[in-house]
């Protein structure tokens, strides 16, 4: 069965970094979009980035603000996320998914279409 497993999270200041690793199993990972979500205490889940086989890179810019960068090593099924100069309001838990890409059109943004999901990995940032 598919596995997603995210590491990189912990406990940072305001103003830190983190680099958050997804690494895939039992998919052909060339084949899939891969994105990253993240959920806050009492909040729904959203969209943060997202990189498309091909490379090409969607950022929601509300939460990225060109503060992270999305990346993908097909050679090593892995997805990795930078988070740069972190806030409080970045604190949530971070998960990665995967969605089957059928064209190079399709959405990958929505959360609901994609196929596979990790478990998470809890990124705190203090103030």
């Amino acid at each position: 069965q598919v596995q997603l497993v995210e590491s990189g999270g912990g406990l940072v200041q305001a103003g830190d970094s983190l680099r958050l690793s997804c690494a895939a199993s039992r998919l052909t990972f060339s084949n899939y979009a891969m994105g990253w979500f993240r959920q806050a205490p009492g909040k729904e889940r959203e969209f943060v980035a997202a990189i498309r086989k091909s490379g090409i890179k969607t950022y929601d810019t509300d939460s990225a603000k060109g503060r992270f960068t999305i990346s993908r090593d097909n050679a090593k099924n892995t997805v990795y996320l930078q988070m740069n100069d972190l806030k409080p309001e970045d604190t949530a838990v971070y998960f990665c998914a995967a969605e089957f890409e059928r064209n190079p059109f399709q959405r990958i943004t929505v959360g609901p279409e994609y196929d596979y999901w990790g478990q998470g990995t809890q990124v705190t940032v203090s103030s």
